[in-house]
């Protein structure tokens, strides 16, 4: 199939917590124009069955493509835990998800030996990122918590207030007590929490985050596949929710770090 690289980078999530990726993948790949979709209409997706989730991911995964991009970057570890295979093999662009990625990026240092991984409920439900340590290092012990409490506290914008880091604490205390020499965030709303996290770990955890690692992955897979832009024009950007409000907005400036223009209505 004839692809056009001069063609946006498509990118989803459940929500606005995925921007952080698109954040990550505007640094690393300046010259690339996305297309993001958000479905807020029917955030969460971890509270919802995996058929539902793959449901919704293929809407999702469609839009854009009816938008013709290049590749889709499933900016969701719910998503990609349970929908990623379905859709690769459903779609003939390449499709991207987070949990690859930050497991590479876990396993890469040669004294990784206990790792912790938290997310939301059906992140870790899914036992995505274990199974796929597992089968690369067996010998490698995870420890996986769901941490619900911390999206609130992230969206609310309190990313440095006391009670944030009192609930970090108590999720981190069994971890720590058990020797984690790594901490995947395995949620792409965490990379904000990376500051807080350094303060609280003191560099005695290796952190690994959705956004930077998928960003990496994803310059990779367009290089493999020759579909870098070489355009010298401006890029751009869109981002199209199924749901709007200004809550929805300030949180994208939040999450996206940067001005962006107006926010479009999507119809799935």
């Amino acid at each position: 199939m004839s692809v056009d690289v001069s063609s946006a980078l498509g990118v989803f999530d459940s929500g606005v917590g995925g921007l952080t990726v698109v954040r990550a993948l505007r640094e690393l790949l300046p010259n690339e124009s996305i297309i993001y979709l958000g479905d807020t209409a029917r955030v969460p997706y971890g509270s919802k069955s995996p058929d539902t989730i793959r449901r919704f991911a293929t809407e999702d995964t469609q839009f854009l493509l009816n938008r013709q991009v290049k590749a889709v970057v499933v900016a969701c570890n719910t998503a990609t835990a349970h929908a990623l295979p379905d859709l690769q093999r459903s779609f003939r662009v390449p499709i991207i998800g987070v949990v690859e990625p930050g497991v590479e990026a876990t396993l890469e240092a040669s004294d990784c030996e206990r790792v912790g991984i938290i997310g939301t409920a059906g992140t870790i439900r899914s036992c995505a990122y274990q199974h796929a340590i597992a089968m690369r290092r067996p010998d490698v012990r995870v420890e996986a918590i769901a941490t619900p409490l911390l999206v609130p506290f992230i969206e609310e914008g309190w990313l440095d207030h006391p009670a944030l880091k009192s609930v970090l604490r108590e999720y981190l205390k069994p971890m720590l007590a058990k020797g984690i020499d790594t901490l995947v965030l395995g949620c792409t709303h965490y990379p904000l929490l990376v500051p807080m996290l350094k303060r609280l770990l003191g560099g005695k955890v290796r952190l690994v985050d959705s956004a930077s690692t998928c960003a990496a992955h994803t310059k990779r897979c367009l290089e493999e596949h020759c579909l870098l832009r070489t355009s010298r024009t401006k890029p751009t950007l869109e981002i199209h929710l199924t749901d709007y409000s200004e809550q929805f907005e300030n949180l994208a400036h939040r999450f996206l770090g940067a001005d962006f223009g107006k926010i479009k209505k999507a119809q799935l």
